[in-house]
C-alpha cells in the first residue's frame, strides 16, 4: 500500500507545496523537482479549467523518463478563512491497481452493470462511469472523466433537459426520475431513456456530486408508440364514408409520424363502385387520392392528385400488391434506384434512402398500395416499421372497403329509386305541380321516401307522399312495391281511406312473409284527391305529417288530418277529410325528414315550413327551392321528398250536366243533349261518336241501373262522359255470342273511346268514357 498510494498538498493556484515519498515512487520526480511547481505540468494532456487544479478521476501523469502513467485522482479541498479553498489534498493510485472498492462483488457489479452508471462532481463533470455509460457516450472512460455532461452528448434540447435536472438535483439534493428521447453520441438512431438521478453526500451530509443511472427502454418507447398510433387510427380513419377521404386519413396519420411522405394510389375500379377485374403483369395501373409530406407542397410528389400512374413489376410498389406484404426498400438497391430515376424530376427523389410500400387488402382483395418514404428523416424502415404499416393499411383498406360497399349500395338504391319515381308527371288540368327530392347524404343510405301525381277519372287528380321505415336497398324495394301498389289501387278508383286500408293490408301480408329481402316493413302514407269540377280536396294519411295549404291570400296553415296509424300496424280505421279549396291554393305535401331531425324541435320546423310557404314566389319550382333552403338544415339526416300542387277549377262553360227520367225513350233526348253541347264547344267532329257512347251508356243505367241517372260531359284535355246511376253493380265487359242480343255495347265504347272505366261513389256508381279532342 505504501508502494501503491501517494499524497499531493496544493495551495489554492495549484502550485505543489507538499510531495510524499509514494508520489516520487509513482512519478518519479524528488521533492525538489516537484514543489513549487503547478500541478498542471503534472499532467500528460490539458486538464480542463475551473477548480479544482486536477479532475478527480483517472488521468494520464507524464513519468521523469517521459513515459505515460494513469493515475486516479482523488480530489479533496481544504477549507481556508474564507468561502473558497485554500489549497487541495490529492491521493493518487495506480489505475491498473484497483482500490478497495473495485476489487469487491460491490465494485465488480458497478462495473459490468447493464445500465448505464456515471457518478459526476459538484462541477457536473464526469468522475466514474461504468461500461455501459461508457459504449452509450461512445469512448473509453479515461476520455471522458473530467469532462462535463453537455460536452460528451452535445447541446441538443434533450441533453439540455438532462443537463438542466442534475442541476436541479445538486441544487436541491432531492433525487428524481426523468424520462428522455435523443440520439446517444455512439448511435444514430433515437434512443428513449429512463434516468434516475440522485445526489451524492459526504460523511457531513453535503452534496459533493451526483449519480444518474439510465434504463434504455427504446424499445418499450417504440412498441408504446406502435400502440399509441394504432389507437389513434381506429378513431381518426374512417370517420366518414368516403373513399377519398378514408385515404387522406391514412395519409395524415402516416405523416409526419412515420414517413416524411406518404401516398395512397387505389385501383379505379374502388373509385367507381365497381367489381375487381383481373390484374394484368406487365403494369399496374393506380390513380392518386391523396398524398401528403412534411415539407410544404409535397415537393416529392412526382404524381397529382386525381392522375394515374403506371407502376412497373420491378417497382416496390407493384411488388407489394402482387406478393401482398410489405416491400421495404433502401438507395442501393438496384430495383430501388432504377426506379426512383424512373420518376422523374430530381426533387421528388432528392435524399429518398428508404421507401416503405404495403398493400391495402380487405376481405381478400386488394384495393390499392400506401407508398411512405423518407429522405429527412435519417433513419431506414425496418421490420417493425413495416409490421405497424401492415397493421395501419389493414384498417385502413376495411374502411376503404366499408366506403367502397357504401358507394355501390347508395348507387344503386338511388338509381332503383329513381327509376321508380316519375320522371316526367302526367299532363292533367287539375292541378299545376312541382316536386323535389333529394337523397339523404348520410351513412345510413338512401331512404324510402316517395312522391306521386295520378290522374283520375272526371279530371280528377291523386297526390301521394309516403315514406318506408329503414335506408337502403330493402328499403327502395318496398317503396317500389308501395308505388307500384297505390298506382293499381287509384285506378280502381277507390276513395283515400279505403285505399290507405287496402294499403294496409298489402303492408301487413308482405311483413309477415318470411322472406329475407323483405326486411322490417313499415309506412306511412298521404293520399289525397282533387276534383277540379267541385273543388274539393279529400286527404286521408296513414301516420303522416299533415300538409300544408297556402290560400290564394298568402295565409298558410296545416290541414286537419285525422293521422290513421302507419301502414303495416292494422286493425284500426283511416278516415279521410274533405274540404273545399279556392281555385289557386297550394297544397304542400311532403316527408318528415323535411321538418324531422334529431336536434331540431318539430314544432319550430312547422312553423319555419308555414312561413316559407307563404314567401311569394314566381313559380312553384321557385317556391320549392325557397322552402328547402329555409327549412332543411345543412346536413339533412333523411330522405327529402316535397310535392307542392296549386289547384285549378273548370268553369261552367266545361261542365254539361243532365238528369235523366229512367225511361227508355229519354235516351233520345239525352243524345240529342249530347250533340247540342258538343256543337257549342264546337265538337262537331266528334259529336257522331259521343252520342254513340252517350246512348250505349245512357241505356245500361236505365235498363241495368237505378234512379236517379244523370249524364255529364266535361271538355278538358279529353272529352269525359260519365254515367251516374244509384245502383253498386259495376259493369264487367264480356265478349257476346253470336245469337246474343245484349252484351255488345261496352265492348263498343271500349273500341270507339281512348279509355274507360267505373268507379264506386256514395250513391251508387259511375261509368265514364274518354275521347281525345280533335285536332285543331
Amino acid at each position: 500500500m505504501e508502494d501503491a498510494s501517494a499524497a499531493v498538498v496544493v495551495d489554492a493556484r495549484g502550485t505543489v507545496t507538499g510531495w510524499s515519498e509514494g508520489a516520487r515512487r509513482l512519478t518519479g520526480f524528488p521533492t525538489d523537482e516537484a514543489v513549487g511547481r503547478g500541478v498542471r505540468e503534472l499532467l500528460a494532456g490539458d486538464a480542463p479549467p475551473g477548480t479544482p487544479p486536477v479532475p478527480s478521476g483517472t488521468v494520464a501523469v507524464r513519468h521523469r523518463d517521459g513515459r505515460l502513467v494513469p493515475l486516479r485522482l482523488t480530489v479533496c479541498p481544504v477549507s481556508g478563512a474564507g468561502e473558497a479553498p485554500s489549497g487541495y489534498v490529492i491521493t493518487a493510485e495506480p489505475a491498473e491497481s484497483a482500490g478497495p472498492a473495485e476489487r469487491s462483488l460491490a465494485g465488480r457489479a458497478f462495473q459490468q452493470a447493464s445500465l448505464a452508471v456515471s457518478v459526476l462532481d459538484a462541477e457536473q463533470r464526469f468522475v466514474r462511469l461504468n461500461d455501459a455509460a461508457c459504449e452509450v457516450l461512445g469512448g473509453p472512460e479515461e476520455s471522458l472523466l473530467g469532462r462535463t455532461y453537455l460536452d460528451t452528448v452535445g447541446r441538443s434540447e434533450q441533453a439540455r433537459g438532462v443537463d438542466r435536472q442534475l442541476r436541479r438535483v445538486a441544487e436541491t439534493g432531492e433525487p428524481l426520475h426523468h424520462e428522455s428521447f435523443g440520439r446517444a453520441p455512439s448511435s444514430s438512431r433515437g434512443h428513449a431513456w429512463n434516468i434516475e438521478m440522485w445526489p451524492v453526500r459526504d460523511l457531513t451530509g453535503e452534496v459533493v456530486g451526483t449519480a444518474m443511472a439510465g434504463l434504455d427502454s427504446t424499445e418499450q418507447y417504440y412498441a408504446r408508440h406502435r400502440l399509441a398510433l394504432l389507437n389513434e387510427a381506429a378513431t381518426a380513419i374512417g370517420t366518414t364514408l368516403d373513399v377519398v377521404r378514408t385515404a387522406e386519413e391514412l395519409v395524415e396519420l402516416l405523416v409526419p409520424t412515420l414517413a416524411d411522405y406518404a401516398a395512397v394510389d387505389l385501383f379505379d375500379w374502388v373509385l367507381h363502385a365497381d367489381e375487381p377485374p383481373v390484374r394484368p403483369d406487365t403494369g399496374v395501373v393506380l390513380r392518386r387520392v391523396a398524398h401528403g409530406s412534411a415539407a410544404e407542397g409535397a415537393p416529392e410528389a412526382a404524381v397529382r392528385l386525381d392522375q394515374t400512374d403506371v407502376y412497373p413489376p420491378s417497382s416496390p410498389p407493384a411488388r407489394a400488391l402482387r406478393e401482398c406484404r410489405a416491400v421495404l426498400a433502401r438507395a442501393g438497391e438496384p430495383d430501388f434506384d432504377r426506379w426512383m430515376a424512373e420518376r422523374g424530376a430530381p426533387e421528388c427523389v432528392a435524399g429518398v434512402h428508404s421507401l416503405l410500400a404495403v398493400p391495402l387488402r380487405a376481405r381478400g382483395t386488394t384495393l390499392g398500395v400506401a407508398v411512405a418514404l423518407r429522405n429527412v428523416h435519417p433513419e431506414g424502415y425496418a421490420d417493425d416499421d413495416a409490421a405497424l404499416a401492415e397493421e395501419l393499411a389493414s384498417r385502413a383498406a376495411v374502411c376503404v372497403d366499408n366506403a367502397r360497399r357504401f358507394a355501390r349500395e347508395r348507387t344503386t338504391a338511388l338509381t332503383l329509386q329513381r327509376s321508380l319515381l316519375p320522371r316526367e308527371l302526367p299532363g292533367q288540368a287539375a292541378v299545376e305541380v312541382a316536386h323535389r327530392y333529394l337523397p339523404s347524404g348520410s351513412a345510413a343510405g338512401i331512404g324510402g321516401d316517395w312522391f306521386d301525381v295520378i290522374p283520375l277519372a272526371g279530371s280528377r287528380v291523386a297526390l301521394v307522399v309516403g315514406d318506408v321505415v329503414g335506408h337502403g336497398i330493402p328499403s327502395t324495394a318496398t317503396m317500389g312495391r308501395l308505388c307500384t301498389a297505390v298506382r293499381t289501387l287509384a285506378d280502381v278508383d277507390l276513395p283515400p281511406d279505403e285505399l290507405l286500408t287496402h294499403l294496409d293490408d298489402l303492408v301487413t301480408h308482405l311483413a309477415s312473409d318470411d322472406r329475407d329481402d323483405v326486411g322490417e316493413l313499415g309506412a306511412t302514407c298521404l293520399y289525397a284527391v282533387y276534383d277540379p269540377v267541385s273543388r274539393f280536396l279529400s286527404v286521408a294519411a296513414a301516420g303522416h305529417p299533415p300538409p300544408a295549404l297556402v290560400l290564394p291570400d298568402g295565409t298558410c296553415r296545416l290541414i286537419s288530418v285525422n293521422a290513421g296509424p302507419p301502414l303495416g300496424v292494422g286493425g284500426l280505421p283511416f278516415e279521410a277529410t274533405e274540404l273545399r279549396l279556392p281555385e289557386g291554393s297550394v297544397v304542400a305535401l311532403y316527408t318528415d325528414g323535411l321538418i324531422e331531425d334529431r336536434d331540431r324541435d318539430i314544432d319550430r320546423a312547422t312553423d319555419e315550413l308555414r312561413r316559407a310557404l307563404a314567401v311569394p314566389a314566381d313559380s312553384l319550382e321557385s317556391l320549392c327551392d325557397g322552402v328547402l333552403k329555409d327549412v332543411l338544415p345543412q346536413e339533412p339526416g333523411d330522405d327529402v321528398a316535397l310535392l307542392l300542387a296549386r289547384t285549378r277549377a273548370l268553369g261552367a262553360d266545361q261542365v254539361a250536366t243532365r238528369e235523366v227520367p229512367p225511361d227508355p225513350e229519354e235516351v233520345a233526348a239525352a243524345r240529342q243533349w249530347a250533340g247540342e253541347r258538343l256543337a257549342a264547344w264546337g265538337l262537331d267532329e266528334i259529336a257522331f261518336l259521343t252520342e254513340l257512347v252517350v246512348s250505349e251508356l245512357v241505356t245500361n243505367a236505365i235498363r241495368y241501373g237505378a234512379p236517379p241517372v244523370q249524364l255529364r260531359l266535361i271538355r278538358d284535355r279529353t272529352l269525359i262522359c260519365e254515367v251516374s246511376d244509384a245502383s253498386a253493380t259495376s259493369p264487367h265487359l264480356r265478349r257476346a255470342h253470336v245469337y246474343d242480343e245484349g252484351g255488345r255495347g261496352l265492348l263498343l265504347v271500349a273500341q270507339l273511346t281512348q279509355r274507360w272505366g267505373s268507379r264506386q261513389t256514395d250513391g251508387g256508381k259511375t261509368i265514364w268514357a274518354e275521347q281525345p279532342l280533335p285536332q285543331p
